[in-house]
């Protein structure tokens, strides 16, 4: 992982329809299937984690690409030495969610799994991955069923994406999303790169929400799939003020980037309002601000008014 590592269940996650409109020359293939190669790789971000990944890596039954940014403890050279069969990918700095794309860019498999250096995919599972994208071609995002720490307890932002609102369309496998866990996701590598991976406006914590509404505004499909299983367990290493404060300014700046000003103004009162971390989460959005309006857009006004359905 990285310093911006942790997330909150509210922040990670919301169960969404995803659009399946696509202008000419963009979105989802129609009438083509996914070209060759078929398969999937697994890309792991790390930071200052080679206890955790001791643990992880082992347990990854595809290839493995593990990018790092940034590591101070020797992590690279430990990872070479310890596991030779893994692509280690040195970036020199933090990057945070963006060192992901770094990884997918070198994947030369139609599909990428994501984790974490304290997670990785249930036997099985990966496989189960590929057949379901395979024969879901709309289909850009299949976000897993997670398990929790070592009682494997259901990670609560299952719930909501089991349960989303706007149900499950014909055309994929399980009720459709607008959110997603990283760690807990296998994504089409095309549709990932054309809506452009993370972005480091974002950085790191809520990063899945941008992503997933570009690429629901191209036409892709995302949706929970509770047979393909991924277990997390979450490093004890962690600030809760720094996670609360994180946590309320990507909200804000995902807000800022893709969402009406009138619900830009909302989420500012609403997390001012909320408190001592609120405040801290808006005053330290602004130095990202100047970033999250050269890349602002609007979403198409179907792909809104569905992420309307969750405010």
């Amino acid at each position: 992982m990285t310093d911006e590592s942790e997330r909150s269940d509210g922040e990670r996650s919301r169960g969404m329809t995803a659009g399946s409109e696509g202008a000419d020359g963009e979105g989802p293939p129609r009438d083509r299937a996914e070209p060759p190669p078929r398969g999937v790789t697994v890309v792991v971000i790390t930071r200052d984690r080679w206890p955790d990944l001791q643990t992880s890596l082992p347990r990854h039954d595809m290839p493995v690409i593990l990018v790092d940014n940034g590591s101070a403890d020797g992590t690279p050279d430990l990872v070479r030495r310890s596991f030779p069969h893994v692509t280690v990918v040195e970036l020199g700095e933090n990057r945070g969610a963006v060192a992901r794309n770094v990884g997918v860019d070198l994947a030369d498999t139609a599909y990428v799994a994501f984790a974490d250096d304290d997670s990785w995919w249930a036997p099985g599972s990966l496989t189960c991955a590929v057949q379901l994208l395979d024969a879901h071609p709309r289909l850009a995002v299949l976000a897993g069923r997670m398990l929790v720490g070592e009682a494997a307890g259901l990670d609560p932002v299952c719930t909501l994406m089991a349960e989303s609102p706007l149900g499950r369309e014909v055309d994929l496998p399980g009720p459709s999303v607008l959110g997603f866990v990283a760690c807990g996701a296998v994504v089409r590598r095309t549709a990932y790169l054309q809506a452009g991976g993370f972005d480091p406006v974002i950085f790191f914590m809520g990063e899945e929400e941008r992503l997933a509404l570009d690429l629901a505004a191209l036409g892709w499909g995302l949706a929970y799939v509770d047979q393909v299983v991924a277990h997390h367990h979450p490093s004890p290493a962690r600030n809760p003020r720094e996670r609360t404060v994180r946590s309320a300014r990507n909200r804000l700046l995902t807000t800022v980037l893709r969402r009406p000003v009138s619900v830009v103004a909302a989420t500012a009162g609403r997390t001012i309002r909320s408190g001592a971390s609120g405040r801290a989460g808006v005053l330290a959005a602004i130095p990202r601000l100047p970033a999250a309006l050269r890349g602002r857009r609007s979403l198409p006004a179907h792909v809104e008014a569905a992420r309307r359905r969750l405010d």
